[in-house]
């Protein structure tokens, strides 16, 4: 997988290796005629026009080398021999350049293989004609180690850029894993905001219907509450969805984030949907990380709108204990089972709406564990439902 930071386009690359190869004709040609000239009357140094030509044919084949690097590996090998063969004895730069691209792009095999035939040709005496004297010792195991630091080499750099790669896409992979993260993270608040407060405006509503002939006092109440719910949901909503938009200008929030703080809120908007809500605390309050603070809020909060949605009217208990380390967070309803449905057989009783089977205890249970914690529910045999959180009051730091 290709990084933005390292990839480049084809036409950049293709100037790219148009440069390369041009240099490395002009280097290949000019070396050639000076080392011909500075041996000018040895016949092993007699450079030919062939030979030349030759040399720029090879130069000019590294044009090509990342479609074809194989193919250009083999071109720029027999045209190094046979220039080398004419009297053109530098003629090993285009050779090297197209067996590093050969390594770099994972054909090892063809490049050992022009490794030995190369080698071949240079140590073996007949192979090469042109006066070649025949090596010396020193001379065949020097080109061996030349060759065998050429190889060590070209993976070495091999070895840098897939380990580059590799860490690029670790980079990405995680830049990826954290954003789902947060999209995961923005999606549980957008429902837990939605779900609870559309619940209690949905109870209010119906109130005021009802009530709106016979007791417009008590309607005028439940429209309030209805405004008071509406007013701080989109409150919630424009700081969540501000995340969204960071590169707009948002204005400040005017009241604190949603956290364990207010809990007390939350049990009267709950109250206003005719819950009957409980709150207490045991132990030393201690101060809470802003992720440990949501979670709780967010938990209690998703624990009640269940409890307005499949208990209405019942009363919740919600505790709040602090001990060794750990917040617990218990939230309790003693919803009973109707009379008329709990003096039936159980296989003869209606399936109940379990409130532990959506997307809000996952919810709960996602945050929960997200940072190091644990949730249960269950249902309570005489009616009502219970949800047990645990929560590190380290975790986020």
């Amino acid at each position: 997988m290709n990084t933005p930071a390292v990839s480049r386009s084809p036409a950049r690359h293709s100037q790219i290796d148009a440069v390369i190869a041009a240099v490395v004709v002009a280097i290949q040609v000019t070396a050639s005629v000076a080392v011909t000239t500075l041996h000018a009357g040895d016949p092993y140094f007699d450079g030919a026009l062939a030979g030349y030509l030759l040399l720029a044919a090879g130069g000019a084949a590294l044009f090509w080398r990342r479609r074809y690097p194989v193919a250009v590996l083999t071109t720029t090998l027999v045209l190094a021999l046979f220039a080398n063969a004419l009297g053109a004895k530098v003629s090993y730069l285009a050779l090297i350049v197209a067996f590093f691209t050969a390594v770099l792009t994972g054909h090892r095999r063809a490049a050992i293989i022009s490794l030995v035939i190369g080698y071949l040709f240079s140590v073996v005496p007949g192979l090469v004609p042109h006066g070649n004297p025949g090596p010396s010792l020193a001379f065949a195991l020097g080109l061996f180690a030349w060759l065998a630091v050429l190889f060590c080499a070209a993976e070495l750099v091999r070895a840098r850029n897939q380990r580059a790669v590799e860490q690029a896409q670790a980079r990405e992979e995680e830049l990826e894993r954290k954003a789902m993260a947060e999209r995961l993270a923005i999606a549980r608040d957008l429902h837990d905001i939605v779900a609870h407060n559309i619940s209690i405006i949905n109870v209010q509503a119906n109130t005021a219907l009802h009530l709106m002939d016979r007791q417009p006092e008590r309607a005028r109440q439940a429209l309030t509450a209805i405004h008071e719910v509406s007013r701080q949901a989109l409150t919630e909503l424009r700081s969540v969805l501000g995340v969204l938009r960071p590169g707009e200008a948002t204005d400040p929030p005017r009241a604190p984030g949603p956290g364990i703080d207010q809990l007390e809120d939350l049990a009267t908007r709950a109250r206003s949907a005719g819950l009957q809500v409980h709150l207490t605390r045991q132990g030393e309050p201690v101060l809470l990380t802003a992720e440990v603070s949501l979670a709780a809020y967010r938990i209690v909060q998703e624990a009640l709108t269940n409890a307005a949605r499949h208990a209405p009217g019942c009363t919740a208990t919600v505790q709040i204990t602090y001990a060794g380390g750990t917040l617990t967070i218990e939230v309790d309803n003693d919803a009973p089972v109707p009379a008329t449905v709990a003096a039936r057989p159980a296989a003869a009783r209606p399936p109940e709406r379990d409130p532990g089977t959506g997307s809000g205890i996952a919810g709960m249970a996602e945050r929960a564990q997200a940072l190091g914690g644990t949730l249960q529910t269950a249902r309570r045999p005489a009616g009502g439902f219970g949800v047990l959180a645990t929560l590190p009051i380290e975790a986020g730091h």
